[in-house]
């Protein structure tokens, strides 16, 4: 029972993660590394203000506009410095690490004494559903919008967008910094989850929110009611779950990371369907092909598929 509550409450913190990898990643088709930065800031952010005797709640909140600022820094260096989308990534991560160590002051802050938004008698799976249910609720609606239908058709071809008289790159910075602002309202609320924030604890992050968001969409792409969003959310738990399991099988901590370039390497190949299974061929009559391709095979034709057969 323990185990699958802690499965739910890390799955759905994470959740939140993996709906902001989905925005950049499927969305507007853009590879963000730099929510492995964006992640340990909302953490840092959230933490140097809890010791200072900062109300939780607003904590997140300005953890979450610090993430979302550094999303803004990305969307700037590919949109206006014309940096590749990968690259932008990869420098913001680069430079959050030091951002980072300067906000905390150290490498790890404890939280264990300090008020947190699960600090009272309301159980924690109880607030962390609610919060993951309001931003879904909340970002199924904006995808709704005419604002959600431009950064959608911004993913799938700029050049639409910009016949419509939208300049493509506001779009895309809004997008970016929805993600990254999710991801460190994540971070901020993982810190006080599990009562420390660490500067590497971002680590990864981008990789397994990615592995939570093609889980999802693989094991259920079958249901076709289920929106985005939610895909993410199982995905997650499924994940949690996954680690969870093989951890109590007795895995080596230590090879926790192997384990999750494993998952997604999984992931990744159902996806592109290279793992399957290998589907009966059916033969077809020769009659059955000549009504396929609208006449009569020639002799020729015949006699090659006589031969084959």
């Amino acid at each position: 029972m323990n185990l699958a509550l802690n499965v739910l409450e890390q799955g759905f913190l994470f959740g939140i993660v993996a709906i902001g990898v989905y925005i950049t990643y499927k969305i507007l088709d853009f590879p963000d590394l730099s929510v492995d930065g964006t992640y340990p800031l909302g953490a840092a952010i959230c933490a140097a203000l809890l010791v200072k005797d900062f109300n939780p709640w607003i904590a997140v909140l300005i953890a979450t506009i610090g993430g979302a600022m550094a999303g803004f820094i990305t969307a700037l260096l590919n949109v206006k410095l014309k940096i590749t989308n990968l690259m932008s990534g990869i420098l913001v991560m680069i430079g959050l690490y030091s951002i980072n160590l300067m906000i905390m002051g150290k490498s790890n802050i404890p939280l264990f004494n300090t008020k947190s938004v699960f600090s009272n008698d309301i159980s924690k799976i109880f607030i962390i559903t609610i919060i993951l249910l309001i931003i879904k609720v909340v970002f199924d609606l904006f995808l709704k919008t005419k604002l959600g239908s431009l950064l959608v058709a911004v993913g799938d071809n700029e050049q639409v967008v910009t016949s419509l008289g939208v300049n493509k790159n506001s779009i895309k910075t809004l997008g970016l910094m929805i993600s990254n602002g999710l991801v460190a309202l994540s971070g901020a609320l993982t810190a006080q989850y599990q009562g420390f924030a660490e500067v590497s604890m971002g680590t990864g992050i981008v990789v397994m929110g990615l592995a939570a968001v093609i889980i999802g969409s693989s094991i259920f792409k079958k249901i076709n009611f289920i929106k985005a969003t939610t895909l993410s959310i199982l995905g997650s738990v499924i994940y949690k779950l996954a680690i969870a399991l093989v951890l109590n099988f007795g895995l080596n901590p230590n090879y926790l990371k192997l384990m999750t370039a494993i998952i997604v390497i999984i992931a990744l190949s159902l996806n592109s369907k290279v793992i399957k299974l290998k589907k009966k061929n059916r033969s077809y009559s020769i009659e059955e092909i000549s009504d396929r391709k609208g006449g009569d095979l020639d002799a020729k034709d015949s006699g090659a598929l006589q031969s084959f057969q």
